[in-house]
């Protein structure tokens, strides 16, 4: 009787084991978050709530989780000015728009000032709460033709040594760049050091805004190269929820407009918290969100982080 007792139990466990995987595939899911931008179609933002959202991961469409407009207490946030080394020195009639929109940032915002050197985002300040400092920190570009080595690379050492590991604030990055890629001059949008950055920047959560500003050197003579340029930078502000800011195939006039829309959007960023099936390690979801407000849209990464580094 011991032993048939045993052997039942042994076929129960071993009936449980096999379905237990199963279950684990189809209803596992972990609880993923991101950053996203409401932007209104003129005028004002309205309040945007949560049951006016769509959100899909990875094709299926996903629970809403967390919706919160991130204001007042929550509104940490670690931003970037990442300048190309090799700018033109005309860049000097922009610093002080740039000047006025770094000392215009809220208290809880930390500043930081980089340039593009190298293939390294070579810190002139890092990211402060004293934002007059940060300013302090802005000045003309020297470096010769090409000696950014790439502004991908420069994004992706940004990424991966990004100066702070708090994760209740937010991650962005302006960068001021003619988007060249000098190691693949074609137009090539699944140019590997482009691609790289994306990932790496999608995985350390940081949405990207660029400036297009032209370098030294006779590449952005090119209208060929000039619209390369512009197009990689447009690739890598949608896939992390970013915007491109240009203007035609020159320098722009000024930076101010850009710099007013931007600080537009830092206002109306909100964390989304959806739900996504859970990965062994970490792994991407395809995103896509939408709401039925006519009069808004919503930016946000095409893809997020989830499961275990």
């Amino acid at each position: 009787m011991m032993k048939l007792k045993a052997l039942t139990a042994g076929l129960v466990l071993g009936v449980l084991a096999c379905a237990l995987p199963s279950v684990a595939q189809q209803g596992d899911t972990v609880a993923a978050q991101t950053v996203v931008t409401v932007v209104p179609k003129g005028g004002e933002a309205p309040d945007l709530h949560q049951q006016n959202l769509k959100v899909w991961a990875d094709g299926k469409e996903s629970e809403v989780t967390q919706w919160q407009p991130l204001r007042g207490d929550r509104s940490g946030l670690e931003f970037v000015v990442l300048i190309d080394g090799s700018a033109r020195s005309s860049i000097g009639l922009q610093l002080n728009d740039l000047s006025k929109f770094i000392q215009s940032m809220p208290p809880t915002a930390l500043v930081g000032v980089a340039y593009m050197q190298n293939g390294r985002a070579a810190f002139a300040q890092n990211p402060t709460a004293d934002h007059a400092l940060a300013a302090k920190a802005l000045r003309l570009t020297s470096g010769p033709p090409g000696s950014n080595a790439s502004p991908y690379f420069c994004l992706s050492d940004l990424a991966k040594h990004w100066p702070s590991e708090d994760p209740k604030n937010r991650r962005e990055v302006l960068m001021v760049t003619d988007g060249i890629d000098r190691y693949n001059l074609r137009y090539d949008p699944e140019d590997p050091y482009l691609q790289a950055a994306i990932t790496d920047s999608q995985k350390a959560g940081l949405i990207v805004y660029s400036i297009y500003f032209r370098d030294t050197g006779g590449l952005d003579n090119s209208g060929y190269e000039t619209n390369a340029g512009q197009s990689l930078l447009t690739q890598v502000a949608q896939a992390t929820g970013g915007k491109l800011y240009w203007q035609g195939l020159g320098n722009p006039v000024s930076f101010q407009p850009y710099l007013e829309d931007l600080s537009k959007r830092l206002e109306n960023q909100y964390e989304l918290g959806f739900t996504a099936r859970s990965k062994s390690k970490q792994e991407f979801v395809d995103l896509k969100v939408k709401t039925d407000v006519s009069r808004l849209s919503i930016e946000a990464p095409q893809r997020v982080a989830v499961g275990t580094p």
